[in-house]
């Protein structure tokens, strides 16, 4: 396993290496990304602001109001009505899912999610309706889908553990609307009865860079959990400094939370409304169409519904994003994230940490391989246990994917992966000196975004 651990800086320095020539590029780079060019931008980016204006980041591409890289490809179908833009976008994994050692199990399940979006002018601003819903409560095997390691949530009133929850089916009801200001500054006002607050990293379901893979990362709980909560309001305004003599500073973006922090429970298909309790605040910077960064904070008020405690989170994160053009590799992209969160839980006064690099490399237009390599402190995986000591278990995917169907309207793959993991030798009795685990899957989607009346 120390060959893996060392690929983090190796890969880093080399994204890095990368970005650096990138930087240099002309920021209208051509790309599958531009076609979404022809559809109506949020306000901001309804101004005539040229070259600048391409490196402001879409919020069609992610949820919540995070910010992924401008260059990120949209897999959507999109259709105009009168005023309207109206789009679809989603995944279906359907997964052979085999966790080894003794604590593992090998279940069929789908993974998956389906959001629908609607755009409309609203004043001199942008209004963005968007409703996520997920099978996953049908689809997952109880008492959800095995991963070892995983914890994070309940099943039956018991803590789950070496397990993923299923997602609800109301993964997101909420509203975005941006309104220009002047021609620097624009102002965001989001939220809805599901929503995502501004804490955390582009949640992994919306992830370019975990795209292909159909497991949630091990540091789910501890970097962008937050993605469904029931309660959400988030104000905050974008500056755009691309006119400035430092043009390529692009867009940045200062926003804030008011909350409802309690993870939802068991029943995946209801809304479990209450008063906003927690708070978080999130700045994120798009220098260019390729790179986004952010750091966010925030105070979660008993979040897990058997831990007492409450909860101080944070995370830094820097995604890359580019398309390939020209040479052996054309018409493909290539997506990169590196995250960190942690959380310190008050009332034990202890503090856990995670990190994640994961990279997806689409190739010959119809290849994808991809990694996502973790490190992350467990204090739950015992729960019955006297004391909560944290485990650094670090687990590392390889996989692949190869596109039988690649159309504008469909993209379906055949794919798997192979995940290996380190762990403390305390741990081995438990969960074998060595286990490996693997998925086998058919992955569906639509395809590269194009506009039709």
């Amino acid at each position: 396993m120390r060959k893996a651990v060392w690929c983090f800086p190796v890969v880093a320095v080399l994204v890095i290496s990368s970005a650096a020539q990138d930087a240099d590029h002309d920021m209208g780079m051509a790309g599958p990304e531009q076609s979404r060019k022809t559809m109506q931008q949020p306000a901001t980016q309804s101004m005539n602001m040229g070259e600048a204006t391409a490196s402001m980041p879409a919020f069609h591409a992610s949820s919540g109001s995070s910010w992924q890289p401008a260059s990120v490809p949209e897999t959507m179908w999109m259709i105009t009505r009168g005023n309207w833009d109206l789009m679809f976008h989603g995944t279906v994994f359907i997964t052979y899912n085999q966790q080894g050692g003794p604590r593992g199990e090998g279940k069929a399940e789908s993974t998956n999610y389906f959001m629908f979006m609607e755009q409309h002018r609203l004043g001199s601003g942008t209004l963005l309706l968007r409703q996520m819903f997920s099978a996953e409560s049908l689809t997952s095997p109880h008492p959800g889908f095995p991963e070892l390691f995983q914890t994070g949530e309940t099943y039956h009133g018991q803590p789950l553990v070496d397990h993923q929850h299923p997602h609800n089916v109301f993964a997101e009801l909420a509203a975005l609307y941006t309104v220009p200001i002047n021609q620097k500054v624009s102002w965001l006002l989001y939220g809805g009865p599901s929503a995502e607050p501004a804490l955390g990293p582009v949640t992994y379901m919306h992830r370019q860079s975990a795209s292909e893979d159909p497991e949630a990362p091990l540091g789910h709980h501890l970097q962008d959990s937050t993605h469904t909560s029931f309660g959400v309001v988030t104000t905050g305004f974008i500056f755009n400094f691309s006119k400035l003599d430092f043009s390529k500073l692009g867009f940045l973006k200062i926003e804030g939370s008011a909350f409802n922090g309690h993870e939802p429970n068991e029943e995946r298909w209801s809304i479990q409304l209450a008063p906003p309790d927690s708070w978080s605040f999130r700045v994120t910077s798009a220098p260019t169409r390729n790179w986004t960064a952010q750091y966010s904070y925030g105070r979660l008020l008993h979040p897990e519904a058997l831990d007492p405690n409450n909860e101080l989170r944070q995370s830094a994160s820097l995604e890359y994003n580019r398309a390939l053009s020209g040479g052996k590799l054309a018409q493909g992209n290539w997506a990169t994230s590196l995250i960190w969160g942690r959380k310190h839980k008050e009332l034990d006064n202890t503090t856990q940490n995670s990190y994640l690099l994961e990279s997806t490399l689409n190739f010959f237009e119809r290849n994808y391989a991809y990694t996502r390599l973790e490190l992350v402190d467990k204090d739950e995986l015992f729960p019955e246990a006297p004391i909560h000591p944290a485990y650094r278990i670090g687990a590392y995917t390889f996989g692949g994917v190869r596109d039988l169907v690649h159309n504008r309207h469909w993209q379906v793959g055949l794919g798997g992966d192979v995940t290996f993991y380190s762990k403390p030798a305390v741990l081995d009795p438990i969960y074998g000196n060595d286990p490996v685990s693997f998925h086998l899957f058919v992955r569906v989607r639509p395809g590269m975004m194009e506009h039709s009346h």
